[in-house]
């Protein structure tokens, strides 16, 4: 039990985004210091992106690109399964949820997967971790592309305000420092990697500050007027439904297609993530400020969420497989 608790408990990386929540609701940014914010916000995020595409690997693409029956099962489960339960999803809760949040809710079916959240619990399960590897790197890459033009085709057709103008700048803004720096990895590939511990506090530090920003402008235009503890319980177990859904769908089809467990494995944890450090920047530059807050507190819910079930659902593949090997 008290392993159990223990990897239930929050990380520290959420604590610190509740912690960024609770001083934007206290302390929101206003007046002449929004507009150094924001550019110092923008920048980051284009910082973020640059370094995510210096970090991909092209042999570790290719190292596990032959298992395509697996990566189209784990892109499928991403791009085609998540967007269409969004869709009903929004469709039975519209008028019982705030417009935000239901909003915010499809947002997150249409993001790409995790990367290192992905390979670590499936390395933990004792899964397919070479195909993990390939599976999250291909999601994260295409999600630059694709998750852009789903909510623009999507959301504008149903009303979202998500333009065809605003997914254009995403391009510019995330994608030109994406493909900068992967084209750049010959030459400051091997600094970021001697120093991805210190990288990965850019990764988090930058997401806090989107985090700051968009719900200081989200509190000034009276978010937690409108949201109640109601609304974010019912997001949570929204949340929690959408991702029990897609845990057994994936198990259910990876079983049903004749994968053996350790590609199984692989399916289920990266066919189920999906990434805050993609939604939060991306979420910036696709919605207007004063909705982002509200927005991508689905996200957020569903990152912590996703953390603490699939580290029990981990624990559960190891031990399953020294079963077996005992066994055998």
């Amino acid at each position: 039990m008290t392993t159990l608790l223990s990897r239930l408990r929050p990380d520290l990386f959420t604590l610190a985004l509740l912690a960024a929540v609770v001083l934007a609701s206290l302390l929101p940014v206003r007046g002449a210091a929004v507009a150094p914010l924001d550019a110092v916000t923008h920048g980051a995020i284009a910082l973020l992106f640059f370094l995510h595409g210096a970090r991909l690997s092209r042999h570790a693409i290719l190292e596990g690109a032959g298992h395509w029956r697996l990566h189209l099962l784990v892109l499928a489960s991403t791009f085609v399964l998540f967007p269409l339960l969004g869709l009903v999803l929004r469709w039975a809760l519209a008028g019982w949820l705030d417009p935000n949040l239901l909003l915010g809710l499809f947002f997150l079916c249409l993001l790409p997967s995790t990367v290192q959240s992905s390979i670590a619990f499936t390395s933990m399960a004792g899964g397919n971790v070479a195909a993990a590897v390939c599976s999250a790197s291909a999601s994260n890459l295409l999600g630059v592309l694709l998750t852009p033009l789903l909510a623009g085709l999507l959301l504008r057709r149903g009303g979202g305000g998500v333009s065809l103008e605003a997914v254009g700048v995403i391009f510019v803004e995330l994608f030109v420092p994406f493909l900068a720096g992967h084209l750049l990895r010959r030459w400051i590939g091997a600094w970021v990697e001697r120093h991805r511990p210190l990288l990965g506090l850019v990764d988090r530090g930058s997401i806090l500050l989107v985090v700051y920003t968009a719900f200081s402008e989200a509190v000034v235009n009276g978010l937690w007027a409108r949201l109640g503890w109601k609304d974010v319980l019912l997001l949570g177990a929204l949340s929690g439904a959408l991702l029990a859904a897609v845990l057994v769908v994936t198990t259910a089809v990876s079983r049903g297609l004749g994968f053996s467990c350790e590609d199984e494995i692989t399916i289920v944890f990266c066919g189920s993530k999906k990434s805050l450090a993609s939604g939060v920047p991306m979420a910036s530059v696709l919605f207007p400020g004063a909705a982002v807050g509200a927005i991508v507190l689905p996200l957020m819910l569903f990152h912590q969420l996703q953390l603490m079930v699939c580290a029990v659902l981990a624990r559960h593949y190891a031990r399953r497989g020294q079963e077996r090997r005992a066994d055998g």
